[in-house]
C-alpha cells in the first residue's frame, strides 16, 4: 500500500554519529597520556595505580564515553546484539529468524536480548547491552530515554532500527510508518461501506501509533459512530493475547451493540474477536468485518480467514543484517534508511 522511500544521505533533522567504530582501549590510552596497560590496571585493580594517574584516565574514559567489557576472556570476533521486546508469540519470529541467518552466513553471532516493553529501565538496559561491546546494534523496540540515546550515538558501535520509522534515526534504519497502517486500515473499512467501526489495541507505544493513525484517519474521514465523541476504543496491556480479543469484542459490544468494523492491533486479538464473535452468534464479515496486524501464519486459515496487515519482516532482518556487516567489516551502505512499507492483506474476515 505504500510506496519504497529511500535516503542515500540523511535527511534534515537525522542524530549524527560523533564516530564511526567503537571506543577502544587505545583511544583511551592516546587521550590520557599513559599505556593501555595503566588503563587496564585502573579500571581491573585501581589501589596499583597513583591517585593522579587514576583520576586522568577516569576522566579520559568518561569523555570518551568508554564501556569496558563487562566479562573476561575471549570474547566472539563478531557479535551482532539484538534488543526485542518480547520472544513470546510470532509477531518478531520472521524477523528474528532472517537476522539470525544472514548473520550465520557471515559468520557473525547475533545476540538475542529481550527488553519489555516498560521505559523506566532503559538506561540500565542499554548499559548492560554495550559493557559486552557488540560489533553491532539492532533495535526492534522504540528507545524514549535521551541518556540512552545519547550513549548509542556516544559508543560509534553501528546501529539499526527496524520495525518503525522515526525522522531522526540514530544511524541506519528499515522499518515501516505504523501510522500510515493504522489511516489505510480506516480508509479501507470507509471504501467496503462499514459505518461503526471500533478498535481493539496494544499499549505499548509503536502499537500505539497504529491506533492514533486509525482514529485520526476516522476523524478526518467523518467516520464516527454519531453520539460519540471517538471511536470505541479498548486498551490492553502489551504483550497482547487471543483473550485480549475476547474480553476486548465483549466490552466493545457493550458500548455500541451495533458496531459492524474492528481493527485490532495484532493478529493475536483478532483472532480472539473471531472466536468471541462466534461465541455470540455473530457473522463474520456480514455483521462486524475484522482486521488484524501482522499476517501470522495461521491467519489464512482461521474461521473466516483473517484480513490483515502484511510487513516483509524477512526482509527486514536480511537488510538490517547486511547492512551491519557492511558497515563493521568497512564498506558503504548505500541505502542506509528505507521504508519498507506494508500491504493490506484482504481475506473473508473483512
Amino acid at each position: 500500500m505504500t510506496g519504497l522511500k529511500a535516503y542515500t544521505t540523511k535527511p534534515k533533522n537525522v542524530r549524527i554519529r560523533r564516530s564511526t567504530g567503537r571506543v577502544t582501549l587505545a583511544d583511551v590510552a592516546l587521550v590520557a597520556h599513559v599505556s593501555q596497560q595503566t588503563i587496564s590496571r585502573v579500571l581491573n585493580t585501581p589501589d596499583t595505580v597513583a591517585l593522579e594517574t587514576r583520576n586522568k584516565v577516569l576522566a579520559a574514559v568518561k569523555l570518551l564515553g568508554y564501556l569496558p567489557l563487562k566479562t573476561t576472556g575471549v570474547q566472539p570476533k563478531k557479535r551482532v546484539a539484538v534488543l526485542i521486546p518480547t520472544i513470546s508469540g510470532t509477531i518478531f519470529d520472521g524477523l528474528i529468524q532472517s537476522l539470525n541467518t544472514t548473520l550465520s552466513l557471515h559468520d557473525f553471532q547475533m545476540v538475542l536480548n529481550e527488553s519489555g516493553y516498560a521505559n523506566k529501565d532503559e538506561d540500565l538496559l542499554l548499559d548492560e547491552l554495550l559493557q559486552s561491546q557488540p560489533d553491532g546494534i539492532v533495535l526492534a523496540r522504540l528507545l524514549k530515554s535521551e541518556t540512552a540515546l545519547e550513549k548509542l550515538l556516544q559508543s560509534g558501535i553501528p546501529v539499526v532500527e527496524v520495525w518503525g520509522t522515526t525522522p531522526t534515526p540514530i544511524d541506519m534504519l528499515f522499518g515501516f510508518s505504523h501510522e500510515a497502517i493504522g489511516e489505510a486500515v480506516a480508509h479501507y473499512f470507509k471504501a467496503l461501506g462499514r459505518s461503526i467501526p471500533a478498535l481493539v489495541s496494544g499499549d505499548d507505544p509503536r502499537t500505539m501509533l497504529r491506533a492514533q493513525g486509525f482514529l485520526n484517519a476516522l476523524k478526518k474521514l467523518n467516520f464516527l459512530h454519531a453520539g460519540a465523541e471517538g471511536s470505541p476504543v479498548v486498551w490492553v496491556s502489551s504483550p497482547t493475547s487471543l483473550g485480549d480479543g475476547r474480553a476486548g469484542l465483549a466490552q466493545l459490544l457493550k458500548q455500541i451493540p451495533t458496531l459492524d468494523c474492528i481493527f485490532c492491533s495484532t493478529d493475536m486479538i483478532a483472532m480472539g474477536v473471531l472466536i468471541e464473535a462466534k461465541s455470540r452468534g455473530l457473522k463474520v464479515p456480514e455483521d462486524i468485518a475484522v482486521f488484524g496486524f501482522g499476517d501470522l501464519p495461521f491467519t489464512a486459515d482461521t474461521d473466516p480467514p483473517l484480513s490483515t496487515v502484511h510487513v516483509d519482516s524477512a526482509a527486514i532482518g536480511q537488510r538490517a543484517a547486511q547492512a551491519l556487516i557492511d558497515r563493521i567489516e568497512g564498506r558503504t551502505v548505500a541505502r542506509p534508511i528505507l521504508d519498507m512499507g506494508f500491504n493490506l492483506i484482504r481475506r473473508l474476515s473483512a
